[in-house]
């Protein structure tokens, strides 16, 4: 990407809502990831019927469409490509998923990986916590 349009909460929580939907019509299954100021990491699993060239075609498009539609943005968004990597057993997925958590605190975004907003241990934490509270509230 390159660009820091990633840096603002609105942008960042959009891609996350683009994660999301495609993760909810089955494009993909998503394990991990994190959402940087000017790049994102992503830990997914592609479906048969899906390549990964297809899943980041969909990812960078959508968020794309609804930049310029919703927020007006203007101008490119994505770098050409993308960096593949896979992941060929249990470690393998461990040591990405710790690069993954990890990103924020590297880059001094984050004193630990559980302050950083915009990645998928931040967010599955609040909605634990939001489920106990609800589960709660109801006991």
């Amino acid at each position: 990407m390159g660009r820091r349009l990633l840096q603002s909460e609105r942008n960042a929580n959009l891609l996350i809502n683009v994660l999301r939907s495609l993760v909810v019509e089955r494009k993909f299954q998503l394990h991990d990831f994190v959402v940087m100021p000017d790049h994102v990491h992503l830990l997914l699993t592609v479906f048969d019927e899906m390549r990964i060239e297809k899943a980041m075609q969909l990812i960078k498009g959508r968020f794309s469409h609804r930049l310029s539609h919703e927020l007006g943005y203007k101008g490119e968004v994505w770098q050409r490509g993308f960096t593949e990597e896979q992941v060929i057993n249990k470690e393998s997925l461990e040591a990405h998923r710790a690069y993954i958590v990890n990103n924020p605190v590297k880059a001094g975004l984050a004193a630990s990986p559980d302050e950083y907003p915009f990645c998928f241990r931040f967010l599955a934490r609040k909605k634990a916590e939001l489920l106990k509270e609800a589960q709660a509230g109801r006991g």
